[in-house]
């Protein structure tokens, strides 16, 4: 089985998701702006900006939901090919799925890159310097930093994306989890695997792009419905 999961599997955990009725985007369209990969890089306002939003994020506090640990369920029984996930939190890595099984489409908040020279370093570590710097550079050449999250405008990994076609191609289920299945190319694994002969299930809040593809769409709290799933996919 390969898995695509989007924010509504760490909603429970304290951390909102983007485009759903509470979202982030919905309740303030603007704050879109702050990942737009352009203004980051031109106006050192967006980017100080960015950083207190990145600082008080809420994924500092998480901790990984029932749903992340149905999905380590499923690894240990050996039923899971790939944890395809458009989150950048690490929940997955921390509720002990193998980091070597996820795929992180839309990059980590864990690190920090120079745009300029490519040097990395600890978000944490960039975010204490904060209070003195509120537009900190690197400190190997004075570049402009830039958590590894895929900001809008910028390619999705070539190696992530690679990985991610391929364990879309070589399932037979394919379980979408809390996403739109909106934002693309992520969302175009679906009609990827189904086109292979997966079997679809959707479990999400709202209605998605897919569902008319679906074998089964489950419209229960995730942290309800995934473990549940779970036990019936592993069921001899």
């Amino acid at each position: 089985m390969t898995v695509l999961t989007g924010a509504g599997i760490s909603t429970a955990s304290g951390i909102p998701d983007f485009r759903g009725p509470q979202g982030v985007w919905t309740r303030d369209p603007g704050a879109a702006h702050l990942l737009e990969i352009g203004p980051y890089v031109r106006d050192a306002h967006v980017r100080e900006r960015g950083w207190r939003a990145w600082s008080g994020h809420a994924v500092w506090r998480a901790r990984p939901t029932a749903g992340h640990r149905a999905l380590v369920e499923l690894e240990r029984a050996g039923a899971l090919r790939a944890v395809l996930t458009q989150n950048f939190d690490g929940l997955h890595q921390a509720a002990g799925s193998d980091p070597g099984l996820v795929v992180e489409l839309h990059g980590s908040l864990a690190t920090t890159s120079c745009l300029r020279c490519g040097a990395g370093v600890a978000t944490r570590d960039v975010l204490a310097r904060l209070p003195a710097t509120p537009d900190p550079a690197c400190d190997a050449c004075g570049g402009v930093l830039k958590p590894d999250v895929v900001y809008f405008g910028e390619r999705l990994p070539d190696d992530a994306l690679e990985r991610a076609t391929a364990a879309a191609l070589g399932a037979t289920t394919f379980v979408a989890v809390g996403t739109t299945l909106t934002v693309h190319p992520a969302a175009g694994l679906v009609p990827l695997a189904v086109d292979a002969g997966a079997r679809l299930v959707v479990v999400n809040a709202e209605p998605t792009a897919y569902d008319h593809l679906a074998d089964e769409v489950l419209r229960a709290p995730i942290d309800e419905a995934l473990p549940a799933l779970v036990d019936t996919l592993l069921m001899p």
